[in-house]
């Protein structure tokens, strides 16, 4: 895959975040940043702090110390719905649905609320007007579920459902997705279809991709940064991380 040219701006500017759960350091002083319209993929061993930092950047999780800059403005304090807000969405480990909604209905029900003002609300049936159900169609044609409209959710494949949850992630068009792990529990076909998925939706919007799959990292990553231990110990093309003897000792060489 060819990797984009990227302005030097980042998007995200992730500076210091430090978090502890009682003596576990989750995040130790963590830089990181995204530049617009790149795939940045992090990595790193079970254990090492990604879905922690990627909550904290999401606004889950509140850090201890350290700022979160998205789109030039600190978000370190704002809520999850602020963030959404102000383009930056996320995906999830575990896939999380509402069951009683066909697709078209969750899809819908991510439109809509990507267009209230106010803060978390319980899931309600989606209203259905033309303009969000003109969304819902135009985002499942984008995450290749056109046909699956009508489904139940129990009866998508897993690699279908983590699709799904994708496209509930990005029906806001946000500025940046978090990818957390999409590809985790999918066979081979299913993950090939997860890869190119990923590789489509980089045309429309910067992606921060969290994910085991270290080959499908490699090939669709603009830049890869290593987190072990709560630290960003390498951050760079991926040729050069693949090749730095650091991340070889301390986490490839296992892969």
């Amino acid at each position: 895959m060819t990797h984009r040219a990227q302005t030097s701006t980042p998007l995200l500017d992730v500076q210091r975040l430090s978090k502890r759960f009682g003596g576990v350091v989750a995040s130790a002083g963590v830089d990181l940043q995204v530049i617009e319209g790149e795939v940045h993929a992090l990595i790193g061993p079970n254990g090492a702090g990604k879905t922690t930092l990627v909550a904290q950047l999401a606004g889950q999780l509140r850090p201890d110390s350290g700022r979160i800059v998205f789109a030039g403005a600190d978000i370190t304090r704002l809520a999850p719905h602020e963030r959404a807000r102000r383009g930056l969405a996320r995906s999830f480990q575990i896939t999380r649905l509402f069951r009683s909604f066909d697709v078209l209905g969750n899809v819908a029900l991510a439109v809509q609320a990507a267009g209230r003002l106010g803060g978390d609300t319980m899931p309600s049936p989606p209203r259905r007007s033309d303009a969000i159900v003109a969304r819902a169609h135009e985002v499942l044609a984008e995450i290749g579920l056109a046909d699956r409209a009508a489904a139940r959710i129990d009866e998508l494949s897993h690699g279908e459902q983590r699709a799904l949850e994708v496209g509930l992630a990005v029906a806001s068009r946000p500025r940046l997705v978090l990818l957390d792990e999409p590809m985790a529990g999918m066979g081979h076909d299913e993950s090939q279809r997860m890869e190119a998925l990923i590789g489509e939706l980089r045309r429309r919007t910067t992606v921060l991709l969290i994910e085991h799959d270290v080959d499908a990292v490699f090939r669709l990553a603009d830049r890869v940064s290593v987190l072990v231990s709560g630290s960003i110990i390498a951050s760079g093309a991926p040729d050069a991380v693949r090749l730095d003897a650091g991340v070889v000792e301390a986490y490839l060489g296992e892969e």
